[in-house]
């Protein structure tokens, strides 16, 4: 199987490529077309069959994911962005099985969001309806190439992809597995495609190609975001970064307090939703504190602390000023004790990104008062910030975590991807 026609290259013409990128909008748009009108069976069985060519396709994804994986070593990416770019057979079984249920999902278009008759004899309702062409510019991570393709085909949307070029070898794979399966439902392959080439140009010039797309929704990291939101001409859909706290209450259980913050962290460190900065308040830092500490730092996690945490764990370093702002992406972990609840909601208001926030307590007043004061997408009692997660949350799959106000908020699935209209019927009525 060879990787999608896009080749890795940087020396187009400005010319070239300019015409080159009109063309793919012009082909999303026709696609989009066409999507909009394609019944839910159709693209689930477009889903499915891309699902069983990736799972066919493993040995050839696996190839191109070592060659990927050599280049990011040589360019010295670190161990947790290697990690977001490596694949197992267990990944891309996972990958297949999102696609899948994916497709299982009640179709989101053509719902009736809401309905009234009014008193003039109009019968209104509004009904949800694809975006059109959507441009997903992410980050390392090759996994998303199926996601995000997977997502706006089943939100009847036309997609326009450009993942990062440590996975331009990947991600061409599976992106030929989306076409096996757009191809087995009879649907334009222009439905799903990429930038074709790893010239940043190509990325300026989709964020200004306002009359063939109309949603940009970038994924990663805060460069990443803030050239989208500083270049596109075109409304965002924004991922920022992922300062994720947790915040273990005087009182929390000790035995969650201990299994949640280890999990938060280490679990994957280079996710969005890994915890960054661990709050516990300062009465029970003594008793809660060093065997959670001494399980991070057993499990590879260098903390950085202030003066109280680096009097319970000596092995802790100092934090410094930016480290309660730094998102890390790796095993290091800033750690803070404060007064109590009101402390802890002014740390994650000051530094905070507004994606995920939880609490370890079991007082329930405590734990109220936490979830609707903190303002971020998505705010957890008692669990792992590691479940902030289109899947986990029954979504399938996830397009990103938006942090913004506006459209959506939180993980992005199929029906975060669609808009809606007003359909008014009457039986003749003219307005008085």
């Amino acid at each position: 199987m060879n990787p999608d026609t896009a080749v890795l290259r940087s020396d187009s013409t400005s010319g070239d490529l300019r015409a080159e990128m009109a063309a793919i909008g012009a082909a999303a748009r026709r696609a989009a077309a066409v999507l909009a009108l394609t019944p839910a069976e159709t693209k689930a069985k477009a889903l499915r069959a891309a699902a069983e060519s990736i799972r066919r396709a493993s040995a050839e994804i696996l190839a191109a994911n070592a060659k990927d994986m050599e280049a990011a070593r040589a360019k010295g990416l670190s161990a947790a962005m290697l990690d977001r770019l490596a694949l197992t057979p267990a990944r891309i079984d996972a990958m297949a099985g999102g696609l899948e249920a994916i497709a299982d999902f009640p179709d989101p278009i053509g719902r009736t969001l809401a309905e009234w008759d009014r008193p003039s004899g109009l019968k209104i309702a509004r009904v949800a309806v694809p975006l059109g062409v959507i441009g997903v510019i992410y980050e390392s991570r090759p996994n998303v190439t199926a996601d995000a393709g997977g997502l706006c085909l089943k939100s009847g949307n036309a997609a326009i992809l450009r993942g990062g070029s440590e996975s331009f070898q990947t991600s061409g794979v599976i992106l030929t597995c989306l076409h096996t399966g757009l191809r087995a439902a009879s649907l334009p392959e222009a439905a799903i495609q990429r930038l074709p080439t790893t010239d940043r140009a190509a990325v300026g010039m989709l964020l200004t190609m306002n009359d063939t797309v109309d949603i940009i929704v970038p994924r990663g990291g805060r460069g990443l975001i803030e050239r989208v939101q500083n270049e596109s001409r075109i409304p965002v859909i924004a991922h920022l970064d992922g300062m994720c706290h947790t915040y273990i209450h005087a009182g929390a259980d000790p035995r969650k307090a201990r299994e949640i913050a280890l999990n938060a962290k280490m679990r994957r460190p280079g996710i969005c939703g890994a915890m960054e900065t661990l709050l516990v308040d300062r009465a029970v830092a003594s008793s809660l504190l060093p065997p959670i500490l001494s399980d991070l730092i057993e499990a590879g996690c260098e903390i950085r602390g202030d003066e109280t945490v680096r009097k319970l764990e000596p092995r802790a370093v100092t934090a410094k000023p930016e480290d309660w702002d730094t998102e890390y992406l790796d095993a290091i972990l800033a750690v803070k004790t404060v007064e109590d609840l009101d402390g802890a909601l002014e740390h994650i208001a000051h530094h905070g990104s507004q994606h995920t926030e939880a609490i370890v307590t079991e007082d329930a007043q405590a734990a109220e008062e936490f979830l609707t004061r903190v303002d971020a997408a998505i705010v957890m009692h008692n669990t792992s910030t590691q479940f902030a997660d289109g899947a986990e949350f029954g979504m399938g799959a996830e397009i990103g975590i938006s942090t913004g106000r506006l459209h959506a908020r939180g993980p992005v699935g199929a029906d975060q991807l669609t808009s809606y209209k007003y359909i008014v019927r009457s039986d003749g009525r003219v307005r008085p």
